[in-house]
């Protein structure tokens, strides 16, 4: 085959819909949290972690049961513990990217954030206009101001029923477009932005900030109910309840192996193609944090993917014979040479960086 016809077939795939690398699995036996936990952790990755709506459709189509099920999300109390989120999955909150106003934010149970000029963090129970995200931009707008007070949980629901989330991220929140709005005479002195804060995390570490609440504000765990549940009979929506409650329960199989033994790129891709199936490939965001979750583990400071670099072609190529259509390049990690291959960095941002095949770290196999 020609290169430029074998080119336009790579570059067809960037156009394939999205690939889920993780499956989620009911289990209708009855246990607490902690042994649904072990269980999971036992017989698949973990209890069930949810990166954004798409993937509750996914969990809620994995059962046609209709109660209360476990997923992998716990309170860890504590005011040391209170972490920011963006609302929006996917953005990040960084201390270096903000808005804050003198003394803020405040060490009070305030764990939502209104904006005019400044942030301030308040109680999420008080209500206020607020600015939804579209990230489809169907009517040529992507910041929408509401003119229909709502507490922040509502104001959210509103934002993902009608839109795509809260104003997330300060592209979002503070871009020109955001602005504007601000300095309408029409807007009030403070408008609700997609940012909040909590005790919740994720059993597999994983740092997911997306929240499906059905209670009007957060529940910051100091009671005894440290456990979350998917309301199935209630479009799914969660709750918390006493973690040694019985309830069935989610886990989810991610269908990856890290290998932890140090190999060449090789020696890696040998290894995955006799014991497993493949040197994993990541071509799109949720894939990319499945990778992450393992990654986490591994005991050298790189971890070998299936992506190399071709000198004949002059490109980069996934082993699957994917086109590179998603990229998570570190800053000067990409390197154009002959025997290149990526290693996704252990912690950190994940991010991949260019090495040549002979060196020697850990690696992730797909196992199917």
């Amino acid at each position: 085959m020609q290169w430029s016809l074998f080119l336009l077939v790579l570059m067809g795939q960037c156009f394939v819909s999205t690939c889920y690398p993780y499956e989620y699995h009911f289990i209708r036996e009855s246990k607490t949290w902690e042994e649904a936990q072990k269980y999971c952790r036992e017989n698949y990755a973990d209890l069930a972690s949810v990166f954004d709506m798409a993937d509750m459709a996914r969990l809620r189509k994995s059962t046609e049961y209709e109660g209360k099920a476990w997923i992998g999300l716990f309170s860890n109390p504590g005011k040391e513990n209170r972490m920011w989120h963006w609302s929006l999955p996917g953005v990040e909150y960084t201390e270096r990217e903000t808005r804050w106003g003198p003394s803020e934010p405040g060490d009070l149970n305030e764990n939502c954030v209104k904006t005019r000029k400044n942030w301030a963090d308040v109680k999420c129970d008080q209500t206020m206009w607020f600015i939804c995200y579209d990230g489809k931009k169907r009517d040529g707008k992507s910041i929408h101001l509401i003119k229909d007070p709502k507490t922040w949980t509502k104001g959210q629901n509103y934002c993902r029923d009608h839109y795509t989330d809260l104003a997330s991220g300060l592209n979002q929140a503070d871009g020109e477009e955001f602005k504007i709005l601000k300095q309408s005479k029409s807007s009030p002195m403070n408008v609700w932005i997609g940012l909040f804060r909590d005790t919740w995390r994720w059993s597999d570490g994983s740092n997911f900030s997306f929240r499906h609440w059905k209670m009007e504000s957060f529940n910051d765990g100091q009671n005894d109910k440290k456990c979350a549940v998917t309301l199935l009979n209630t479009s799914g929506k969660w709750s918390s309840d006493g973690c040694n409650k019985k309830k069935p329960f989610f886990c989810y199989d991610d269908k990856l192996i890290l290998i932890n033994e140090n190999k060449t790129w090789e020696e890696a891709l040998d290894y995955c193609r006799l014991n497993h199936t493949e040197l994993v490939s990541i071509t799109n965001p949720h894939q990319q944090r499945v990778v992450e979750r393992r990654a986490k583990n591994a005991s050298s400071p790189y971890v070998w993917v299936g992506l190399r670099y071709s000198c004949m072609m002059d490109l980069w190529f996934w082993i699957n014979d994917k086109l590179v259509c998603y990229e998570n390049w570190a800053d000067k990690g990409k390197i154009d040479e002959c025997d290149s291959c990526v290693a996704v960095e252990r912690g950190g941002r994940y991010q991949w960086v260019s090495k040549r095949e002979h060196e020697k770290y850990n690696f992730i196999c797909s196992k199917q």
